[in-house]
């Protein structure tokens, strides 16, 4: 092969920087899109579809950039994830008139199936338990967010709910038997105890 008659010309900006700058972009444009959508009336002809696939196109592009960014912690990556959907869906109900399937079904099943998928991901990956302990108890405390929907019978059917705070319960105690001291050891030396 012959030589490029073209001369190599060095990059002129922080791959870095660019990246980060598509990241708050992002986030404008997602915060922007949220609020335009309290403008439009929820009894609008049409709108709802229109509503929904946005809000949805909106919601993904927001899960992939919190991916992406918390991409090298994933039980932290997961916390912001199970809160950003979480209040996505409470928000897409809100403007869809209320119908409650957000505390109903959403975030329970959200929660529920964000401590299944840490448990395997911790697994399979072999992560090590100081860089996922603390988040995952986070993750795992979320998923008791239901039992307080249904306190205040804030939901419709409340199975979703009761199966959350059981698989919260039931990893939080094997937490506690089988990782207890590390967890208190870990908790410890994280806030300087």
């Amino acid at each position: 092969p012959s030589p490029d008659p073209l001369p190599r010309i060095p990059l002129s900006f922080s791959k870095r920087r660019v990246l980060q700058s598509l990241f708050f972009a992002s986030l404008a444009v997602i915060l922007a899109s949220f609020l335009v959508q309290l403008f439009f009336s929820r009894d609008l002809d049409g709108i709802g579809v229109w509503r929904s696939v946005w809000i949805g196109v909106t919601a993904m592009w927001l899960v992939v950039t919190m991916a992406v960014r918390k991409r090298r912690n994933v039980a932290k990556g997961t916390v912001y994830l199970v809160a950003l959907i979480g209040l996505v869906c409470v928000y897409w109900d809100y403007l869809g008139g209320w119908q409650r399937w957000s505390l109903t079904y959403a975030v329970p099943i959200v929660c529920a199936s964000a401590i299944i998928a840490l448990l395997i991901t911790v697994q399979l990956l072999r992560i090590d338990v100081t860089e996922h302990l603390v988040y995952s108890g986070l993750t795992v405390l979320l998923g008791l967010v239901p039992f307080v929907f249904l306190l205040f019978g804030w939901v419709t059917n409340p199975w979703a709910s009761w199966t959350c705070v059981l698989v919260s319960l039931l990893v939080l105690a094997d937490v506690q038997v089988l990782r207890g001291r590390e967890m208190r050891l870990e908790l410890a030396k994280r806030f300087h105890l």
